[in-house]
């Protein structure tokens, strides 16, 4: 997936992706994850995702990692936050009370960059990437975060009907990713009401993933 793709969408606000509110499932299974006091939750390719804004006011600090300027922009303007704003290297840091963003290519974030993180909240970033790139995704995930507890979410549907993304991610990948380093829960498979954006029959699957040691 080229970035051209994804810079064009939001150029163009083609964001459909983009919910209205907080993802329920988020709200309903974030607790599962049992995390300490104070804990700082990283989000890949988290856009200027409401569920920023429902983590910040259950108390989490937030890092996330995004492409896009302007869903960064969009997202500190939405939650009246005026951002401090340095360069690193390849990647701009976006930082205000309790959030950090960094903009860039998130391959080219480093755990140093980082810094420490309690849990991953991954809603957007392993749908969001083909087949080809999802391999290096999950290990720089596991890297970044030094194996950090995560909630995934992701769809299944026929890949055949729709070119995504967000693209089907089956049971048998997550674990030929994840299973090397985290114990895999299937907390919920949802059916979709409406179908995959409305058109296509598909199921929503939210994964908890707790570090092996």
């Amino acid at each position: 997936m080229k970035h051209d793709f994804w810079h064009n969408k939001w150029e163009k606000n083609e964001i459909g992706f983009h919910l209205p509110e907080a993802n329920p499932l988020l709200v309903k299974y974030f607790p599962t994850l049992n995390l300490p006091q104070g804990p700082r939750v990283f989000l890949p390719l988290c856009g200027k995702t409401l569920d920023i804004a429902w983590l910040l006011a259950q108390g989490y600090r937030i890092a996330g990692a995004e492409l896009s300027e302007l869903a960064i922009e969009d997202l500190f303007r939405q939650l009246n936050l005026t951002p401090n704003i340095t360069n690193l290297d390849e990647i701009t840091h976006y930082s205000a009370d309790n959030i950090d963003m960094f903009v860039g290519d998130i391959f080219k974030v480093t755990p140093a960059m980082l810094g420490k993180v309690d849990a991953v909240y991954d809603r957007a970033a392993l749908v969001a990437l083909p087949e080809d790139m999802r391999k290096a995704y999950s290990a720089h995930l596991m890297a970044l975060t030094h194996n950090a507890p995560q909630l995934l979410i992701c769809f299944e549907y026929d890949q055949t009907i729709h070119e995504g993304p967000p693209f089907s991610i089956c049971t048998g990948e997550v674990k030929q990713h994840y299973q090397i380093a985290y114990d895999l829960t299937l907390l919920a498979s949802e059916t979709l009401p409406d179908g995959l954006k409305g058109k296509h029959p598909a199921t929503e699957q939210v994964w908890w993933l707790k570090p092996l040691n």
